[in-house]
């Protein structure tokens, strides 16, 4: 028996993955059915509910679940939801579909069939209430009400079956791992005590730092990279991969981290993608959920702790997993070592701190970073990527 976190809101996980034997037949099928183009951030989620990633749901959202989430963070049955996890499309493709049909769900950008879809309602959504609940902003600018606000205006809902996870697997072949796979892992090991650390950039001393406290505590660390869609300028995927790599095989000890990948398109949703966070990483099988400064922030839109604060607003029995909540972390020159603003009484001045913009300057500038920021493997994997877009 394990003992394992339970998977959120079920017993068992809920992959939506026909088995591979069983997709050909279902394929051909697909290709006569009307089409739906989704976008990229609903291909993405797709993909994680095709690997059991967002059990319970069985499918896109109908309207009493998509306005429960926004508004008091449950599904219509009960079980805690933090984001709705929806598709929209077109009111005249809308229209033509029946309640009861089947619909193909496509790739909007190559146009492969990914999944079939059983519409079993189609409903308009107040777009300004989902961001204002959701994202705290209507704002454009702000990338995650961008999608939103350039959905169709119709969502249809009901259960999916996916027939693909798309390039994933084979692109990320050892790091692309599916909830069953890492719970698996867990078991082999013996940890019943797994943090996960999320993570969309290359890991600097503060995110080591991170990791390494929370390995002090738990049995160890679930390093979870985001594979899917970043916002321009973000380090790609396969990049940071290496550079993460570099950094585990130097200054890990050998069996206390495990890293995976998951094709989630970030939302940049702040504190609520912060509980969305913490529900899909409670079904790949961990106990807490790292949260540092600014979890799945984004410019000024959350203040640098939010994500903090909202897992204390939750009811008692939300989400079986636990925040591990750290405060801002660096290296300090008077402490003479990494430190947390908990840890390190000293100022500003003391703290050695470089924005994204600056070390973006630095690499392209071939100027040294210091070590105390980031380890000497890491950087030359980060150089060599910035020299090869000259």
């Amino acid at each position: 028996m394990s003992n394992l976190v339970p998977p959120h809101g079920a017993e068992t996980l809920r992959p939506l993955l026909l088995p591979e034997t069983e997709r050909p037949e279902e394929l051909k099928r697909a290709e006569h059915l009307k089409k739906v183009p989704l976008s990229t951030r609903e291909v993405s989620d797709l993909f994680m509910l095709a690997m059991g990633a967002y059990t319970p749901l069985e499918g896109f959202m109908g309207e009493e679940d998509w306005r429960g989430c926004c508004v008091d963070m449950a599904l219509s049955n009960g079980p805690f939801w933090p984001i709705p996890i929806t598709l929209s499309c077109e009111t005249d493709l809308a229209g033509s579909i029946q309640i009861g049909e089947e619909v193909a769900l496509l790739d909007g950008e190559n146009g492969d069939i990914l999944g079939v879809l059983t519409v079993n309602e189609k409903y308009p959504i107040d777009k300004e209430l989902e961001c204002s609940r959701v994202y705290r902003t209507t704002e454009t600018a702000h990338p995650g009400v961008q999608k939103v606000m350039e959905q169709g205006p119709i969502n249809l809902a009901g259960r999916v079956m996916a027939l693909s996870e798309g390039h994933f697997p084979e692109t990320y072949k050892g790091l692309y791992h599916r909830p069953a796979e890492t719970r698996a892992l867990f078991q082999e090991k013996g940890w019943s005590r797994v943090a996960a650390f999320q993570t969309r950039n290359p890991m600097h001393r503060s995110h080591e730092h991170l990791a390494k406290i929370a390995i002090e505590i738990c049995d160890g660390v679930l390093i979870h990279q985001v594979l899917g869609a970043l916002k321009p300028g973000d380090i790609p995927a396969e990049v940071r991969v290496k550079a993460i790599d570099a950094l585990v095989n130097h200054y890990f000890v050998p069996g206390t981290i495990i890293q995976a990948g998951y094709p989630i398109e970030m939302r940049y949703g702040g504190p609520r993608e912060a509980l969305l966070h913490a529900v899909f990483r409670q079904n790949f099988g961990c106990s807490h959920l790292v949260v540092g400064r600014d979890h799945a922030g984004i410019g000024d839109y959350y203040g640098p702790f939010d994500a903090h604060h909202i897992f204390d607003t939750l009811e008692p029995g939300s989400l079986r997993i636990q925040p591990l909540k750290v405060g801002v972390t660096f290296y300090c020159s008077k402490c003479d070592g990494m430190a947390t603003d908990k840890t390190c009484p000293h100022g500003e001045g003391d703290r050695l701190t470089i924005s994204g913009t600056r070390l973006r300057e630095m690499f392209a500038q071939h100027e040294t970073v210091p070590p105390e920021f980031s380890r000497p493997e890491v950087l030359e994997v980060l150089q060599a990527y910035y020299d090869s877009l000259h």
